[in-house]
């Protein structure tokens, strides 16, 4: 028997909270390198380059900046993405006139993931842009473009309610969404897809693969999900952080500057950290959600 729909959604949610700590805490300095090399993408020769020069200017917390906020982010967001994904099915399921326990196909499956992206995204943002500023921080003092740095998440949010009032924490929004929709419906159709591949090979249900082949079906979602919105994250990144210095322009004009300025090249700088970082990061997300996920549902069933 399905449990009440409130149940449910508190399941679906604290699965999610626990997915998107592991996520955070698997890999937040290969995720610091992605922002510095999106927003400074002449400053450092490559990911390696990256990673060592922000060990040497600032040791191992350089590394972890912004972890507060990451995971205050990945909570949010994946807490919301999956408690909408799960009422997101239940709508699907509503509007094509199946059961309320009826199995999803992937593409209906993808398709709740991409629209409960939407909602998650709407918590994304704000905590997002301070991770961003915090990531990106030392080489914006570095570079001459802000007189003193914020090294705190107080300092940081408190300057963005002086400068911006609440709405400056949206600054992105419109990226953000644009980003998460598409790439949301990769991630969960990759991943989904995967699990449907290792099911019929091992001749099981979807929720007994075991754990590597789970790990790999999230990596695989990461990897798609990255590879087809990684300039929209690049253009979301920029906004975000350079907007330190003042208002800056919207989604698709700062996306043709980067592009006829600096190259297209320039929109895909910081790829290399994220597809080594989605393997390990993303691969902990849904091992953490659906091993909570699948345990709170048998305490409810006892």
């Amino acid at each position: 028997m399905a449990p009440h729909p409130v149940v449910q959604a508190i399941i679906d949610l604290s699965a999610g909270a626990i997915g998107g700590t592991a996520c955070v805490l698997s890999g937040q300095p290969l995720d610091t390198a992605k922002v510095k090399m999106q927003t400074f993408p002449t400053l450092y020769r490559g990911f390696v380059h990256c990673v060592l020069s922000t060990y040497r200017q600032v040791g191992l917390r350089g590394l972890y900046q912004g972890t507060t906020p990451a995971l205050m982010a990945n909570i949010a967001e994946n807490s919301v993405l999956f408690m909408s994904y799960g009422f997101c099915q239940q709508v699907i399921r509503f509007t094509a006139g199946l059961d309320n326990e009826a199995v999803l196909s992937d593409v209906q499956k993808a398709s709740a993931g991409s629209v409960a992206s939407i909602f998650s995204s709407l918590v994304l943002c704000p905590t997002e842009l301070v991770k961003c500023r915090l990531q990106a921080m030392y080489e914006m003092e570095a570079s001459g473009k802000i007189t003193s740095s914020q090294n705190t998440v107080w300092s940081v949010m408190k300057t963005v309610m002086k400068n911006d009032g609440p709405l400056g924490f949206f600054q992105g929004l419109t990226t953000t969404i644009a980003r998460e929709v598409p790439g949301y419906f990769c991630f969960f159709g990759a991943y989904e897809l995967c699990r449907s591949t290792f099911a019929d090979y091992m001749k099981c249900d979807k929720d007994d693969i075991g754990v590597a082949p789970i790990v790999f079906s999230g990596g695989f979602g990461g990897a798609c999900l990255w590879l087809v919105v990684y300039p929209m994250d690049c253009v979301k990144s920029r906004i975000q952080v350079m907007s330190m210095m003042g208002k800056q322009a919207g989604f698709f004009k700062t996306f043709m500057t980067i592009a006829r300025t600096e190259g297209v090249r320039a929109l895909y700088s910081g790829l290399t950290p994220t597809m080594v970082r989605t393997f390990p990061a993303n691969g902990a997300l849904f091992l953490g959600y659906e091993a909570s996920r699948k345990f709170m549902m048998k305490q409810f069933d006892s």
